[in-house]
């Protein structure tokens, strides 16, 4: 399948976000597992920006590839990194260590697309309004950070909103959410996933953080 120059310059200009964005989720929940004591990420070389150091071969490589090459539209690219490392028995607080850790990754992205929107400001009010190749990257950055953040903060296994829940909730309602998540979260994500279900639910929330930055930057 021919790929035309619109479709090449869109899918690198996606991937770089991509790379970069998963990179900063992933370092960020390394260096808060070093704040709450745990060096495992810090040790193995995790809390880094070079990209090499958090692609995964699949969900990094070869699933967003496929996306490319198996259509002709844009939409946007699927992708995860390496998962990052953490010995939570380090940790001083067991319990605020790992909502924080967890935490860490998507807020690493609203900060992202918080730092895109700024510079989205400054390129509307300069010369890099007539550069599309900026204009297209800064505004990548907005909406897919907004994605990989609330996408992540979804309370269900192997997602970071799943830990916060079940370490930030009272045990009296943690105990029962655990019960039904641990066996079969993955499952009730992957259904809710492939039905369009979770973009379905999704979408109120990623659409006014979108305006709401969009018209920041305005």
């Amino acid at each position: 399948m021919a790929l035309r120059p619109d479709q090449v310059a869109w899918a690198l200009t996606y991937y770089v976000v991509l790379l970069f964005s998963l990179s900063v989720h992933e370092s960020a929940h390394g260096w808060m597992a070093l704040q709450m004591g745990d060096d495992t990420a810090a040790r193995q070389g995790r809390i880094t920006l070079n990209p090499l150091s958090h692609i995964d071969p699949f969900g990094t490589v070869l699933i967003p590839l496929l996306q490319v090459l198996l259509t002709s539209q844009r939409i946007p690219l699927l992708g995860w990194a390496k998962p990052t490392p953490v010995g939570a028995h380090n940790f001083r607080k067991l319990a605020r260590g790992h909502v924080l850790v967890a935490a860490a990754g998507p807020v690493s992205n609203l900060v992202l697309a918080s730092l895109f929107t700024a510079g989205l400001f400054v390129g509307l009010r300069s010369g890099a309004r007539a550069s599309e190749p900026v204009m297209a990257l800064l505004t990548t950055g907005i909406q897919m950070n907004v994605v990989l953040a609330l996408f992540n903060l979804v309370p269900l296994p192997p997602l970071d909103g799943s830990w916060v829940a079940s370490w930030g909730l009272p045990r009296a309602f943690s105990a029962p959410y655990e019960r039904l998540v641990e066996p079969y979260g993955q499952w009730i994500l992957l259904v809710l996933f492939a039905t369009g279900a979770l973009s379905w639910a999704l979408a109120p929330f990623t659409r006014a953080l979108y305006t709401f930055l969009f018209r920041l930057a305005l």
